[in-house]
Order: C-alpha cells, then structure tokens, then sequence
C-alpha cells in the first residue's frame, strides 16, 4: 500500500468516528427502570401480598412443614384395614453380624488394601498411604464396637486376616 492510499484510508476513519461513537450511545439504553417506575412496582407487589383485613397474622415457624408434614412415615390408614402393611413396632437396631466368622467377614470387607510392598525381603501390604507387615493386628470399630485383626499372611494377590480363631483370604485390588 502506498502513502496516498494509507492516508486516504486515515482520513476515512477519522471522519466515521463519531458516527460510530453516536450509534453505540444510543444502543447502550440502560434495561434497568427508572427509580420512580421501579416503586410503583414495589408498592404494587406489597400491595399483592399483604394478608387480607381482619386475618389472623401467623408466623412462618407456627405453620407446618409442607415438605414433612406430621404422621407423613406412618403408613396409610387403608392400607392398615386391608392388612397389607403391618403396623409399626419401633424404630428396628440394625443387624450386625453374629457369630466369629460373619464379623471377621464383615470386617475384612471395610479394609481395601491397594497392593503389596516388600521391604527388606518381607511382604508388607499397603492401605492408604501406610504399609503394614505380617503380624500387624488391626483395631476396628463397627457399630460402637471394637474388633481386633491380626494381618497373618500376605501373597502376591491374597492376604489372610484371623479373628478370634476364624481366618479368611481376601484378594487385593489394586486401586487404579
């Protein structure tokens, strides 16, 4: 591009400038009402919303909940006469295990060991960041209660845990 052509197309944009500037001004016009229009809108809402003269004022705590209502867990009248829901006894204790063998069980399932580690030639398995060998003995607590683990064995895949003088093998996954 030459020097006239370069000028020419200065002098171009000098002069649309303010009919640019004109145009955006009058595309910025705010959404927003004036003060005035927006207190008339106000005073007419609380207009809508007041109660009714002579109602009696209630306060939102003395009212029920719409979303738990009182009696909403019992079971329907109905469907009590025609037997086919029995009536409650009581809120139920959750059932835990009960003999040696179902606690170890249950117990073995909540550790989730991650891999092994061997350390100075023993096997060491690993949960979490830590690393336990064998012979490590586990405290466990289950519904308020603590249990006692012992780690006795440990595989490539496989590690062996006792309670009391039940013993179960669990298999390890690694965590990926």
């Amino acid at each position: 591009m030459n020097f006239r052509a370069s000028t020419l197309l200065l002098i171009s944009l000098v002069m649309a400038l303010p009919a640019a500037v004109e145009a955006a001004a009058a595309k910025g016009k705010s959404d927003l009402l004036s003060p005035a229009r927006r207190k008339e809108t106000v005073d007419k809402a609380e207009w809508l919303t007041r109660a009714p003269d002579g109602a009696p004022q209630t306060a939102a705590s003395e009212l029920p909940s719409p979303f738990n209502p009182p009696g909403f867990d019992q079971p329907d009248p109905e469907e009590i006469k025609a037997g086919t829901v029995p009536p409650a006894a009581g809120p139920a204790a959750p059932a835990g295990p009960t003999g040696d063998r179902e606690i170890l069980e249950t117990l073995a399932a909540r550790l989730v060991p991650s891999g092994t580690f061997i350390f100075g030639g023993a096997p060491q398995l690993v949960i979490g960041k830590n690393r336990f060998p064998v012979g490590t003995k586990f405290t466990v607590t289950y519904n308020n209660e603590d249990y006692e683990l012992e780690l006795v064995s440990i595989d490539r895949t496989t590690f062996t845990l006792r309670f009391r003088s039940e013993e179960t093998t669990r298999p390890i996954k690694p965590v990926r």
